[in-house]
């Protein structure tokens, strides 16, 4: 079975007319690959094309698992900051989406296993928080950069990483922005193995494939219970972000982000 996928998912990887996400399924394990070049940012089209395919693939009871993974050399790097400045009034409903959609992957039926090719920084390492079990590359790289920006994780990052590695270790990763490689995500616990780099995505299927075996009604009741008691915390992040979104730092940090300079924050 993992042979027959990754064969798909090689053709594709060679064919560059392809959607923002590929999908392919076998033997009820479905493989989602991330297209976006050049470092598969998260825009709306991303968000709206995983939100398609996961309510597809919880309507059909033959799919019993995920993998979702990147093309090329990066897992996600983050949301689309080069998109902000055009969205405009879509803004809200971006981020909005995003959050309410990795909700779902924390509270769906489907186990999901993140297979982080490269670097998973900002709502790339929040989609990899919401998987259920995450396998690293031996290059994968890993951040909340969002305070840079003069905003903070709106996808549930100020949740997950706690609960992943502990209050002292997110709030380093989040006051001071600064990356870290795999070695040190696997040793703070933020994901469950790393794995040599071509063998990362046959090691996922072949997790995914054993998940897949399992009793499905268990799991979803599993995957119900642990996904308890975020509510709050993801209101209160929500309300947070929507309130940074709009400040005059936001609107610099993004500026000197395109601009590839060190951004003047003022505190408006």
């Amino acid at each position: 079975m993992v042979k027959a996928i990754l064969a798909i998912h090689d053709k594709f990887r060679g064919d560059p007319n392809v959607s923002s996400v590929s999908s392919h399924l076998h033997d009820g394990v479905g493989l989602w690959t991330l297209n976006n070049p050049p470092v598969n940012a998260i825009s709306l089209d991303v968000l709206e094309q995983l939100e398609a395919l996961l309510d597809q693939a919880e309507a059909d009871l033959d799919v019993r698992a995920l993998v979702i993974t990147g093309h090329g050399s990066a897992f996600a790097a983050g949301a689309d900051v080069s998109g902000f400045m055009r969205m405009g009034g879509d803004l809200p409903r971006f981020m909005q989406k995003g959050a309410q959609l990795f909700k779902r992957f924390v509270a769906s039926r489907l186990p999901l296993v993140a297979a982080v090719n490269g670097i998973a920084y900002g709502g790339g390492l929040e989609l990899a928080m919401a998987a259920d079990i995450r396998l690293a590359s031996q290059t994968a790289r890993f951040g909340q950069p969002e305070v840079n920006l003069g905003i903070i994780p709106g996808w549930g990052g100020t949740v997950r990483l706690p609960k992943l590695v502990g209050w002292a270790r997110a709030r380093r990763l989040f006051l001071t922005g600064w990356p870290i490689d795999a070695q040190e995500a696997h040793r703070i616990g933020l994901v469950d193995d790393v794995v040599e780099t071509r063998l990362l995505v046959d090691s996922a299927l072949n997790l995914a494939d054993r998940l897949a075996s399992l009793a499905p009604l268990a799991l979803a009741e599993l995957k119900g219970l642990l996904a308890e008691g975020e509510a709050a915390g993801l209101e209160r992040e929500r309300q947070a972000i929507e309130r940074l979104m709009v400040t005059q730092d936001a609107a610099e940090g993004v500026r000197a982000f395109l601009e590839k300079r060190r951004p003047r924050f003022s505190g408006r």
